[in-house]
């Protein structure tokens, strides 16, 4: 039996969807929506997305958070998070699946010129447009963690060619990796398409800004599916408007839901979708919890921990 109660910290929420599935793996298990100063002792284990700063500083007996997507910016932000405490990111097949197919999706909307289509379609025009073959294609993902990685395997199978950069070495079959500061620039120069799928920390914010764009080859195309805060955006208007700059497909923003007043909107070479790239599947998630909390009820370690010097 569960030694604690589970807090699900997402107010306005409806949490019930994801909370009947923990009750099926861990039917024993006491799962609360909310935790004040009388209950605050009772709570062991916390799902959480971004809580408000300060309150899993007030949960004294808290064994551990799971966050309940894969970038834990949100929760890592916060100064009073006690750093004693592990937090868990999501580490699931379902995710990385999803993310994958919009990576795919993106690309070969680039690379096929959909979007000029779109636009010959509209303007009743008849024209064949030529694209190049897709070993001539160079996609470079930015960011080469889980998600990175398992994007790599269905553009492998399209033929392009790809480069993964990451901050520390990473090996992939058929895949030309980069790493660190000094060969940024090398990997950004050869990205046809480049696909960000960054965590969120103090170094990669802003990392997609007006010196980025300008190392891209010309008529190069950006993809963010991983965090608004890697984009200046203004920035990234102005690489577009240059000419320099081919596209832009983006799933998160500085700013969500996006405002109103954002020229994003109504940007003719931007194609936009709203933080839709890949969902948390609440099953897949609630077993994953259901299964650490067990690990650690028998003595054994969390698993898919974050590490806090990194960020993620």
């Amino acid at each position: 039996m569960p030694s604690g109660a589970l807090l699900f910290d997402l107010p306005d929420y409806p949490h019930e969807r994801w909370t009947a599935h923990l009750r099926k793996f861990l039917p024993t298990l006491d799962i609360r929506a909310t935790a004040d100063a009388q209950t605050a002792a009772d709570i062991a284990y916390c799902v959480a997305w971004k809580p408000a700063p300060g309150k899993l500083h007030n949960l004294p007996n808290l064994k551990i958070v799971f966050s309940m997507g894969a970038g834990v910016d949100g929760i890592v932000a916060d100064p009073t998070y006690p750093r004693h405490i592990p937090l868990a990111r999501v580490v699931d097949d379902t995710l990385a699946q999803a993310m994958s197919e919009y990576v795919v999706l993106s690309v070969l909307y680039w690379h096929r010129r959909l979007h000029d289509f779109i636009g010959l379609q509209r303007d009743k025009k008849w024209r064949q447009l030529p694209a190049p073959r897709a070993p001539q294609v160079r996609v470079g993902i930015l960011g080469f963690g889980v998600l990175g990685q398992a994007a790599t395997a269905p553009l492998r199978a399209l033929n392009y060619q790809l480069s993964g950069w990451s901050a520390t070495p990473k090996h992939v079959d058929g895949v030309k990796t980069f790493h660190g500061t000094a060969q940024l620039e090398v990997f950004l120069a050869q990205s046809d398409i480049l696909v960000c799928l960054l965590p969120l920390t103090p170094d990669t914010r802003g990392i997609l800004d007006a010196k980025t764009f300008a190392a891209l080859p010309k008529d190069a195309c950006v993809i963010n599916a991983a965090r608004g805060g890697h984009v200046v955006e203004d920035d990234l208007i102005k690489a577009l408007d240059s000419g320099h700059l081919g596209g832009a497909t983006l799933d998160v923003f500085s700013a969500e839901p996006l405002p109103a007043t954002s020229p994003l909107w109504s940007h003719p070479k931007v194609v936009m979708t709203a933080h839709s790239a890949a969902f948390t599947d609440p099953e897949s998630f609630m077993r994953q919890v259901a299964t650490t909390i067990r690990r650690m009820d028998d003595g054994l370690p969390p698993e898919n921990l974050v590490d806090f010097a990194r960020g993620y």
